[in-house]
């Protein structure tokens, strides 16, 4: 897959920095992945929440934090629209970031 906005994720980790690793993981293996449609995902990420309009929240760090992308399975892309704290995510609709 293709990973697009990784600036946002960069950003996130220079304020968080217990962040760093945990996101580079989810960033590899997401690049190595080759998910088809929402269930090739959920088989590896038990924990991710698939919404409407192709969007998937991720727990990172154990869910310290919520990662939420869209993703265009036909064209192999994944972009990030939101990474935060759990606070912040509460302050958020994840289907409409």
């Amino acid at each position: 897959m293709r990973i697009i906005a990784i600036k946002k994720l960069r950003e996130f980790w220079l304020k968080h920095p217990d962040a760093e690793q945990p996101l580079r993981a989810w960033y590899k293996e997401a690049e190595d992945a080759n998910w088809v449609k929402p269930n090739d995902l959920t088989k590896y990420y038990r924990t991710a929440n698939i919404l409407s309009s192709n969007r998937v929240v991720f727990n990172i760090k154990g869910n310290d934090y919520r990662l939420i992308t869209t993703i265009n399975y036909d064209y192999k892309v994944v972009y990030i629209r939101f990474i935060g704290t759990h606070k912040e995510y509460d302050r958020i609709n994840a289907e409409d970031i």
